[in-house]
């Protein structure tokens, strides 16, 4: 089955458009109506990396500190995860639900049958004699 031309979306950030480049060429079997979820996917793949970029510059966690005197650092009043740790878990799993449903895992892949193009001379034969 050869792969109709699927363009991206044009609000799709330039990382998300980068994936659809990427892994539209090995995905045939998406049509028009799965742009949306193929998109939704890409876009979480996107904000999954700008997250992991995020947590590797910054870690995990951040200190929250009373206000300190005259520019001192404050007492420790406890370590918070930084927002991006929560994201970035939200989008891979956003990821893992799309990519299940477009075939993007191994066994998904077993899931998907596509019937292969007919030619026109079937389409006329079965036309004809049903």
């Amino acid at each position: 089955m050869a792969a109709i031309d699927l363009p991206s979306p044009a609000w799709l950030t330039k990382e998300a458009r980068e994936v659809w480049a990427r892994l539209r060429p090995d995905l045939p079997w998406l049509s028009v109506a799965d742009a949306d979820l193929f998109a939704g996917y890409c876009a979480s793949y996107a904000r999954w990396r700008e997250c992991e970029n995020f947590i590797e510059a910054h870690g995990l966690t951040f200190v929250v500190r009373e206000a300190g005197k005259k520019g001192e650092p404050g007492k420790i009043k406890f370590i918070q995860q930084w927002p991006q740790v929560a994201i970035a878990q939200k989008a891979l799993l956003m990821m893992c639900k799309l990519g299940g449903e477009l075939g993007l895992s191994p066994a998904s892949r077993t899931r998907i049958h596509v019937e292969p193009e007919k030619s026109q001379a079937d389409r006329n034969s079965e036309r004809m004699f049903g």
